[in-house]
């Protein structure tokens, strides 16, 4: 029987790559966004891939909808918490209705998703659970500060959950992504984006694919001692 792994955030970008990729090797998605796209409904086929739709900043719907996904698909074997939302701009004049959104979004949402999904993972007695932070948690960017508090939150997190459900044979680990090749980075100046390439040693910028390779190693055998770790992949850039 395959085993049934929850992405977040699968609608495009990393969380997309990381459904190809899990799905490449054996496991069954749950791919979980609010609505999904061209791209992620042709990866959908109700066997390998099945798209799941829910608002993640609704909380508290959380251990309902979780309890029907384990119904529908059974127990829960993997939760790569990915979706999160970056509100750019400097902290002085940022609304403070953003600043609660990208704290429930991308921090309160994982660790809520995170409490029910580890009770499947419990009765299992097996599991991988995988945040996705980012190398701004420990480098800082200007008109990112409440996105890297929220992303050097979930590594606080994943730190001490792996001593809670490390006995029960559950794994909780990080994964840090530089800047990626990505819809993200389009925007990004030319020079800019330059600047940023020479940082890394080969003098290009991380893939999705890349970081969900390393998301795939974790849920897999390989990672099986691997734990409460924050995993860096960005090209080099903070070498």
């Amino acid at each position: 029987m395959k085993k049934n792994v929850i992405v977040t955030g699968a609608r495009r970008g990393l969380g997309l790559a990381i459904c190809q990729r899990l799905a490449a090797e054996g496991y069954k998605v749950l791919a979980v966004a609010r609505s999904d796209s061209p791209e992620l409904n042709a990866l959908c086929d109700g066997e390998r891939v099945c798209f799941e739709a829910f608002d993640l900043a609704n909380t508290d719907k959380m251990h309902t909808w979780v309890g029907e996904l384990t119904k529908r698909h059974g127990r829960i074997y993997g939760l790569v918490n990915n979706a999160a939302i970056g509100v750019d701009g400097v902290l002085t004049t940022m609304h403070e209705l953003d600043i609660a959104q990208s704290l429930l979004v991308n921090l309160q949402s994982p660790i809520v998703l995170t409490k029910y999904v580890s009770r499947s993972m419990l009765l299992g007695g097996e599991g991988r659970i995988i945040n996705i932070s980012s190398i701004i948690a420990s480098t800082g960017f200007s008109g990112l500060s409440v996105y890297a508090a929220t992303k050097a939150g979930l590594i606080g997190f994943t730190k001490s959950l792996s001593r809670e459900l490390g006995k029960a044979g559950i794994t909780v680990n990080c994964v840090a992504p530089g800047y990626m090749e990505s819809d993200m980075t389009k925007g990004i100046a030319p020079d800019k984006l330059l600047s940023i390439k020479r940082r890394s040693p080969s003098g290009k910028l991380a893939s999705v694919e890349s970081v969900a390779v390393s998301v795939a190693f974790l849920l897999g055998e390989g990672g099986n001692m691997i734990n409460g770790t924050t995993v860096t992949v960005d090209a080099g850039s903070t070498a």
